[in-house]
């Protein structure tokens, strides 16, 4: 079989047709190359071969029109072909065009593929021209039902906008282990963490991207394709803004705002100025959910000023430095090499703070003068922005007692009801970010300050507790029990005066939320009690998934993996990430019959979730 010069890249014969045809639309083309004809980078793609489809997302690819609904969970020897010439690929970087590479024709795919540009603060100028996907790839997109989704791929080779690259003015060979962030390939284990926590994410109702399909390499290494309906992130716009380019910056603006329409997701304004401020608004709302959301669910995000790692509607992306937390550790920082992350208690801030500059931005569309972003300090949308973090906050700890929907709606609605809840917030948080006398300390990949009580562990057990004593508040000593997790010690533990008197605050502030929810209901407190019992041990389920618990999880799946199929892999999964959904209301899009684990594959999930409840209070 001939050789080819990378060098001297060009078009090359496509693989052979199947009937699995709407993958043949996923072929590098995107009309993001058309409307920002700047913000990216192209590059021919090969074949990478030797892979092997480790797990594809078909409840995903059924929802995006991939795949039909009736198609059964199972990865025919075709299926795994068509993913693996759509997804199977490395980019031919400057580094193999300089050193000459030697490229087999057939394996020279005839379109491009883009690496897009946008604002990362590591790297030097911070202007978004030299930085945005280091080791990823833009798949294409993909339309079906009046729906148009981004695909793209992680781990498909070292590109020019990688921190390597800008720092050390040279480009990298792909795979190249000397330099951080510089090899352009993805772990296994990072990708199938993904996608266990993003599909839990998903199922919880919290916006993310998902994985679509996993294609794993004999030395350990993945491709990790992912899809969200808009894969765009504020540092796309901000990097325009930054460079004061305003007809890039509209253009990108006016792209991602007709996703959105063309989706019915917003309705679609003839007036530029009505458009940029729904735009606005529409962002506000979404961080400020988002921002009170990780809080409440104890989700590390690492937001910060740039608008890196989130995407345009507030959803999570890039799984690598995201973590759940058992407890609401607040002090944790994760050490990025040359820098400490945000804490979870500055995500809002960091938040606030892309809004405040979404609102500058959005003034330059309108007026054309951009503005230094301290003007906008005080723009009414950060008002807004608080208002709806409060909200948000409110409803969410509401939820966590065992309120449905409605009930916690109608909580928010009354006034009584809501100074019941706002009281009973703030004893909830003294409890919830009390930490351990024994002081900071270093953890593998960061630093922290342990939290020491289980909040959740609180909130599902008290509603039994208290049925079978009359409704009464029960002994400190019983809610220091229930309460103190294993970061505790024997000076956390003591039921001091002052611990007695909080102990005594909580109970009553509960007990008073419980009568304005039975209120509310018109029932008794005990009949209120009753339904928030059940309730809760969904919502604070014992053992929820952590950060480190995913990562342990994610381990096991690749030693089964040489064990059990790639079907029962996939049914392991699926079982894995079902555990996990923490809404009782919650009902699968796309309802299939279960039939019960058995054999290698029962032994194998309830080693998963030994595990999780083993991590369960950790990072």
């Amino acid at each position: 079989m001939g050789k080819k010069k990378a060098g001297a890249v060009h078009a090359a014969r496509s693989g052979a047709k199947t009937g699995y045809t709407a993958f043949a639309a996923i072929d590098g083309r995107h009309p993001y190359r058309d409307a920002v004809p700047n913000g990216y980078v192209d590059y021919f793609v090969r074949t990478r071969h030797q892979g092997e489809v480790f797990y594809l997302n078909f409840d995903l690819a059924k929802e995006m029109g991939l795949l039909p609904s009736d198609h059964r969970h199972v990865l025919s020897r075709e299926l795994s072909d068509v993913l693996l010439q759509t997804f199977g690929l490395q980019i031919i970087n400057e580094y193999d065009i300089i050193h000459n590479t030697p490229v087999d024709d057939q394996d020279i795919r005839s379109r491009r593929y883009m690496a897009t540009r946008y604002l990362q603060p590591q790297h030097p100028g911070r202007l978004g021209k030299t930085s945005g996907d280091g080791r990823s790839i833009w798949n294409g997109c993909f339309s079906c039902r009046g729906v148009t989704w981004d695909i793209s791929s992680c781990g498909t080779g070292a590109t020019c906008l990688s921190p390597a690259t800008a720092n050390q003015k040279r480009f990298f060979q792909t795979g190249d282990p000397s330099v951080s962030y510089g090899c352009g390939q993805a772990d296994l284990l990072e990708g199938v963490s993904a996608a266990l926590m993003s599909e839990i994410m998903h199922r919880n109702g919290i916006a993310t991207e998902r994985t679509l399909a996993i294609v794993a390499y004999p030395d350990g290494t993945a491709v990790n394709v992912r899809a969200a309906r808009s894969l765009l992130r504020p540092a796309h716009f901000f990097a325009c803004l930054k460079q004061g380019n305003i007809a890039a910056l509209k253009n990108a603006v006016d792209f991602y705002i007709e996703r959105r329409v063309s989706n019915g997701e917003w309705p679609r304004m003839n007036s530029p100025a009505a458009k940029y401020q729904h735009f606005l608004e529409a962002v506000c709302h979404r961080f400020a959910q988002a921002a009170a959301v990780f809080e409440s669910e104890y989700i590390f995000c690492w937001l910060d000023w740039d608008g890196d790692n989130i995407l345009c509607d507030a959803g999570i992306i890039d799984y690598g430095s995201l973590r759940q937390f058992g407890l609401y550790h607040h002090e944790y920082r994760y050490d990025d090499v040359d820098r400490y992350s945000t804490t979870i208690t500055e995500q809002r801030n960091k938040a606030r703070y892309i809004v405040q500059t979404f609102a500058q931005m959005v003034d330059f569309l309108i007026t054309g003068n951009k503005k230094r972003i301290r003007e906008f300090g005080r723009h009414r949308i950060l008002q807004e922005f608080d208002a709806v973090f409060e909200r948000t906050k409110n409803l969410a700890l509401l939820y966590k007692t065992g309120a449905d929907r409605r009930l916690c709606e109608r909580m928010m609605a009354d006034g009584t009801a809501a100074a019941a809840s706002q009281a009973f917030r703030k004893v909830f948080s003294f409890f919830e970010r009390a930490k351990s006398c024994r002081g900071p300390r270093e953890v593998m990949d960061g630093i922290t300050w342990d939290a020491i009580y289980c909040m959740r562990d609180v909130l599902r057990e008290l509603p039994g507790i208290y049925l079978a004593n009359d409704v009464k508040p029960v002994d400190a000593d019983v809610f220091m029990e229930i309460m103190a997790s294993n970061y505790t010690d024997l000076q956390d533990r003591q039921i001091t005066a002052w611990r007695r008197r909080r102990i005594r605050e909580f109970q009553r502030c509960y007990l008073n939320l419980v009568a304005r929810m039975a209120n509310l209901s018109r029932v008794s407190a005990r009949e209120m009690l009753q339904r928030l019992a059940v309730r809760v041990q969904v919502i604070n389920r014992y053992d929820r998934i952590t950060g480190d618990g995913v990562i342990a999880v994610a381990e096991v799946l690749l030693a089964q993996h040489k064990n059990l199929g790639a079907d029962e892999i996939h049914r392991m999964i699926d079982e894995f990430v079902s555990d996990q959904v923490l809404q009782p209301e919650f009902v699968p899009p796309l309802p299939r019959p279960r039939s019960v684990p058995r054999g290698r594959m029962a032994t194998a999930l309830a080693r998963l979730r030994r595990l999780v409840r083993e991590y369960r209070e950790g990072l």
